[in-house]
């Protein structure tokens, strides 16, 4: 995937996000409901979420240099992970807080109506942000489930948005059933319990996130088959086998390869330099993400 992989996602989701806060606080404002107040507080921090990812893509295409000599490509990891952070402080906590504090003292809520309204017409745009994340992630996720895709990918804006999205729906769905089930009965503890279960979500998409950003931030290596096309890669012409490997993804287009590769012991330096070079050559062809490729000559010691 390029660089400009989840841009149009990210852009969508924005877009959907900044427009929906400004509704739900009017919504808010009108109704006081504590549904509302939350779910404005976590559309506005899905867009400043937004706004990070898109930087994140912007300062990791920066040119290595003599402090960063393998580059800034985990920048994106470093503002996905403060994304994950602040959603789990600025949305879930928060939502957590207000909701408990409305249980405790509910407050009837005024016209109802508009935040229905408010929150149907939200649905509609978190609906289009899924969709457009949905299509993008579709190639790069191939055979694998929805969950395996967000697991093991490693360009992370892509399943950051789609678990925002998908948090955002079921909140939205949620707020919906608080003020629903508030103005059915005439009990507001309503909104304050829907407040708490969008808290609930939010914390627990935050959790997944802050794990998987934390593993891609402290350095993951090729996944099984990447590994094993490497591999295969590096023993043909005068390479006899690899000795050991190692892989880690210094970006979400960049991976680094060390191997020590075993060679027969009558070869000269000149074939022994020639044959490193032709496995570089296949590596890249075959893993254009493989840019960093170091590799050390050595016997075949193992026991005949």
């Amino acid at each position: 995937m390029s660089a400009g992989g989840g841009t149009k996602a990210i852009v969508a989701a924005l877009s959907a996000n900044a427009g929906i806060a400004v509704a739900k606080f009017v919504g808010f404002a009108v109704t006081g409901s504590s549904s509302m107040l939350a779910e404005g507080v976590h559309s506005v921090a899905d867009t400043a979420n937004q706004g990070l990812l898109l930087l994140g893509k912007r300062t990791s295409q920066r040119k290595a240099d003599a402090e960063h000599p393998f580059g800034y490509g985990r920048d994106r990891y470093f503002y996905s992970f403060v994304v994950a952070l602040l959603l789990f402080t600025l949305g879930a906590l928060f939502a957590m807080y207000e909701g408990v504090h409305k249980v405790e003292a509910p407050e009837p809520l005024d016209a109802p109506i508009v935040a229905v309204v408010i929150l149907g017409l939200a649905v509609l745009l978190e609906g289009y942000s899924f969709r457009t994340a949905m299509a993008e992630s579709r190639e790069l996720r191939g055979s694998a489930t929805w969950w395996q895709f967000i697991r093991q990918a490693k360009v992370p804006e892509l399943p950051i948005v789609l678990l925002e999205d998908t948090g955002a729906l079921f909140g939205l769905v949620f707020a919906l059933l608080g003020v629903v089930l508030s103005l059915v009965t005439g009990n507001p503890v309503w909104d304050g319990i829907a407040t708490i279960a969008i808290g609930a979500l939010l914390g627990l998409i935050a959790v997944v996130l802050i794990i998987e950003m934390k593993s891609l931030l402290i350095g993951e290596g090729a996944g099984p088959e990447l590994l094993a096309t490497i591999v295969r890669e590096l023993e043909g012409g005068n390479v006899e086998r690899v000795i050991h490997i190692r892989t880690q993804y210094l970006g979400p287009e960049e991976i680094l390869v060390a191997a020590k590769l075993a060679f027969d012991g009558t070869d000269s330096v000149a074939d022994v330099a020639r044959s490193i070079d032709e496995a570089e050559v296949r590596v890249r062809s075959a893993v254009p993400a493989a840019r960093l490729i170091y590799l050390e000559p050595d016997l075949d010691r193992t026991p005949r």
